[in-house]
């Protein structure tokens, strides 16, 4: 059975909220930059889920958020996942700097793609970063840290 998940990219003054994952033991991300986010609950929604992830893990409470596509992995090496991806561009409250998954930082918009990452968040974030990319479905398959193949479906908004 697939986990299903959140992954949310904050926006703010031509700025993104980056975590660079470096704190948790047998971490698949482990050395590579992602968004906030985390594994849905028990019975919890994928909004219930960002908004309580986004606050565990930077201290911030959401305040304009929108979920932009669903993203489908497989791999050969991890279990099958269901991610709602998801931009914000308003929230509360301070940032954290502890978080015990990772070190938070502020990144010009321009660098993102530039970060150690997953080949297939390169094909994702250019799409979450332009505000008139309707929502997507988005399927990444790995065979070890390598993307074999990546299709991505648009859907009328």
């Amino acid at each position: 059975m697939a986990k299903n998940t959140t992954l949310c990219y904050i926006k703010k003054d031509g700025m993104v909220l980056m975590m660079h994952r470096t704190k948790k033991k047998n971490d698949p991300n482990e050395g590579k930059w992602i968004g906030i986010g985390g594994k849905l609950e028990e019975g919890e929604s994928p909004e219930e889920c960002l908004l309580r992830e986004v606050k565990e893990e930077s201290g911030l409470t959401l305040t304009s958020y929108k979920l932009r596509g669903i993203i489908t992995f497989s791999s050969d090496k991890w279990e099958s996942e269901y991610m709602f991806l998801f931009s914000a561009d308003g929230f509360e409250g301070e940032l954290s700097m502890e978080c015990d998954e990772g070190e938070l930082m502020w990144v010009p918009e321009e660098d993102v793609l530039s970060l150690r990452m997953w080949e297939g968040d390169r094909k994702f974030i250019p799409l979450i970063m332009k505000d008139d990319t309707g929502f997507f479905s988005m399927k990444l398959s790995y065979v070890g840290e390598d993307m074999a193949e990546y299709s991505v479906t648009y859907h009328c908004s």
